[in-house]
């Protein structure tokens, strides 16, 4: 019965030998973290997987786990879909992973405080200064202003894929406003309550301290007051990311603002509460630079606050994260991360890029035009799948469009080849299938480097895509990290 029973699940488990697979070896043996998830699958009756799926998306359901895709018609709110199966990470694979984010991270906020003082980093040619002037994300208005303990970037998450060697590497930084991490831990109680008895028995390393973690890195920011306030400034309800800025909010006990709950007075931020007005000391901001403040950015938002960037320039306000980070979010500063953590540590890349071909440069252009079918073309100001052509699986018009965008501005594109993503497996329609995945961790800095162990393990569930976006038709499953 069992052996049947084992058949059925894995018979539509597909091993491709260009990918890794994070549960089997390429002779289908299970990898040695992964037999003991193996065993307690097979050992399931019929049915019982689906039971437990259809609990998980009921939970979700009823706790009101969702995010928004803009420009549908069917609607835009929509449960964050969830597969069963965990993804599992061995100790000494995350103590890479966890070491080289570090690396990143201080490398980048050296890198930050450089390009906005004394830009030595161009003096020594290493980054050219054309690269860093062009992007829409540098601030020249953040030239020479000092942050709390140099940290422009407090709260990160960071983009990794596991390729055909068996390594992480990164694939993008998100140092503006990285969302997704109420989906790490959302997804991590309700893997607990479906597999209460694996859960236990597996060694899992907890994530449910991240909310601590967080409030501590933003009050480690901010002057050493009695009586801090923290608030976490929304966009509002219509955000795709607002169930996310409620329940961080809920998780730090602080006050969710929205712009029109703030004001500026004699060069300090204050919100309005019902017993008058309250000083505001960190700002916890979910949103872009340019909605910040209407006297300072664009004119026309109203979801920012009016002087709020003259007070923070005056340091009477701390911002998480700073102004101007979201050029360390450029696709194209991407391709000189190896080099800016060589510059500012002395030290080798722990965690390796992905070739990036920038589009500026003739002969590298020359080669991606001809090559538009077999790379992957990405707008550098753009995320969530968003401005993004993945040759192999586009059209001839599609990619003809591309080339004429890329031909009228080179600066706004990069190109990568079509990464073959690792593998995992996934519970679909009744059997257990390999999707690619990737992996986002949050990387917290303050006082100083936090990383909780797991991360937002992103799902392309449909067969063979490499799209992993939840506004592109992808969910997510939870990161098991072991203890040994």
């Amino acid at each position: 019965m069992a052996a049947d029973h084992r058949t059925d699940l894995f018979t539509d488990y597909r091993l491709d030998a260009r990918t890794y697979d994070e549960m089997f070896l390429p002779d289908h043996t299970p990898r040695a973290h992964y037999r003991g998830m193996v065993e307690r699958l097979i050992s399931y009756k019929p049915g019982e997987l689906e039971y437990r799926q259809s609990a998980s998306d009921l939970t979700f359901l009823n706790q009101g786990i969702t995010f928004t895709v803009y420009g549908d018609d069917q609607g835009t709110e929509r449960t964050f879909p969830f597969d069963l199966l965990p993804r599992i990470i061995t100790h000494d694979e995350w103590e890479t992973v966890e070491k080289g984010l570090t690396q990143r991270i201080i490398a980048l906020n050296l890198f930050l405080h450089d390009i906005y003082h004394e830009g030595l980093i161009f003096r020594d040619k290493v980054v050219p200064y054309e690269l860093i002037a062009s992007s829409r994300h540098y601030r020249r208005e953040m030239r020479g202003i000092d942050v709390p303990r140099g940290v422009y970037v407090s709260i990160c998450g960071t983009d990794l894929v596991r390729l055909e060697d068996g390594r992480f590497y990164v694939l993008e930084d998100n140092l503006r406003v990285p969302s997704g991490v109420s989906y790490m831990l959302a997804n991590r109680q309700v893997a607990k309550n479906v597999f209460p008895h694996l859960f236990s028995n597996y060694g899992v390393r907890p994530v449910d301290q991240y909310g601590q973690a967080l409030l501590r890195t933003l009050r480690s920011l901010a002057p050493q007051v009695d009586d801090l306030t923290i608030v976490l400034l929304t966009p509002g309800v219509y955000n795709s990311a607002y169930y996310e800025h409620t329940f961080l909010a809920r998780l730090m006990g602080i006050q969710l603002v929205e712009g029109r709950d703030l004001l500026t007075h004699d060069g300090r931020v204050y919100m309005r509460t019902t017993s008058g007005l309250k000083r505001v000391d960190v700002i916890y901001r979910r949103i872009d630079d340019d909605f910040l403040d209407p006297l300072a950015f664009r004119p026309d938002s109203t979801l920012g606050v009016n002087g709020l960037f003259n007070a923070y320039r005056a340091g009477s306000v701390v911002l998480a994260n700073s102004v101007g980070t979201g050029i360390a979010d450029d696709k194209a500063v991407y391709a000189y991360v190896p080099a800016i953590i060589r510059y500012y540590l002395n030290e080798e890349p722990i965690l390796g890029n992905v070739e990036t071909y920038l589009l500026e440069d003739e002969r590298q252009r020359a080669h991606v035009l001809s090559n538009l079918d077999k790379l992957v073309v990405k707008a550098v100001g753009e995320s969530g799948g968003y401005g993004m052509l993945i040759g192999p699986h586009s059209t001839k018009a599609e990619q003809d469009a591309f080339a004429r965008q890329i031909a009228a501005n080179p600066r706004n594109y990069i190109a990568q080849p079509t990464l073959s993503l690792s593998t995992a497996p996934c519970f679909i329609d009744g059997k257990i299938v390999a999707r690619h995945v990737d992996l986002r961790p949050y990387i917290l800095y303050g006082d100083r480097v936090t990383i909780v162990p797991g991360g937002l393990t992103r799902v392309a569930l449909r067969e063979g895509s490499l799209v992993v976006n939840s506004s592109q038709g992808g969910g997510s499953k939870d990161t098991w990290v072991l203890y040994e």
